[in-house]
């Protein structure tokens, strides 16, 4: 159903507003943004924890610690970068009560190591081209014509389901939430240049899964978890 044209939309209550009013017990203002971010923080729990369930119980414990916790919030960040900073140590938390803990130290981790792309996709030292392509990557469809393709939705969202913990959860903030670089490294308390690595290497590896893809009319890209 289309939007009343004639009926203006309010704009989101800014972060002071909002901060005050849940500070006063306002049920409207925490019912505005349990509704605003509970689905992105649902997404967020369920790339840490292992299933749809305990997803769930992190959004809900997210929201009685922000309950419980408004009281001290600072401003030294957004109010929902905050929110979310406190979703990812519940999912933390509850993660590593499943043995399924993230290791979030800035040193390298071996899923953060060797090549991006397949070194045999390039020319060999030996050619007149040394590094270049053998052959570039396909032009894939274009938005217009694929936006709306739930296949397609599915092998990315199959992609990410099977990224390395690390790559998934910064992939799922940047890219499906759209939080911008400084946030996610506060949600997840990471270094500027480790949140770069995660972010390139699950892009290179959802583009590799769809150019299979398409190269493949849609064969290819559809693999298992596990293969």
């Amino acid at each position: 159903m289309c939007a009343d044209p004639g009926r203006s939309v309010r704009p989101f209550p800014s972060d002071a507003e909002l901060v005050g009013r849940l500070r006063q017990k306002d049920e409207d203002a925490f019912a505005l943004i349990v509704d605003e971010w509970s689905g992105g923080i649902l997404r967020l729990a369920r790339s840490i924890v292992s299933t749809g369930e305990s997803a769930t119980e992190v959004v809900q414990d997210t929201w009685l610690a922000v309950i419980r916790g408004v009281g001290s919030f600072e401003g030294r960040s957004s109010l929902k970068t905050w929110v979310y900073r406190i979703a990812v140590n519940a999912a933390k938390r509850r993660a590593a009560r499943e043995g399924r803990a993230v290791p979030w130290s800035s040193l390298p981790h071996p899923d953060d190591l060797g090549p991006t792309v397949d070194p045999s996709r390039f020319r060999g030292a030996d050619d007149p081209y040394p590094g270049d392509w053998w052959a570039y990557p396909m032009q894939w469809p274009s938005p217009e014509q694929q936006a709306l393709n739930s296949e397609i939705r599915d092998v990315v969202a199959d992609a990410v389901a099977a990224l390395p913990d690390r790559q998934r959860v910064v992939i799922t903030l940047r890219d499906i939430e759209g939080h911008d670089s400084d946030e996610v490294c506060e949600i997840l308390d990471i270094s500027t240049g480790n949140q770069r690595v995660l972010l390139h290497r699950a892009r290179a590896v959802v583009r590799h899964r769809l150019e299979d893809y398409f190269a493949g009319d849609g064969e290819s890209g559809r693999r298992p978890h596990n293969a």
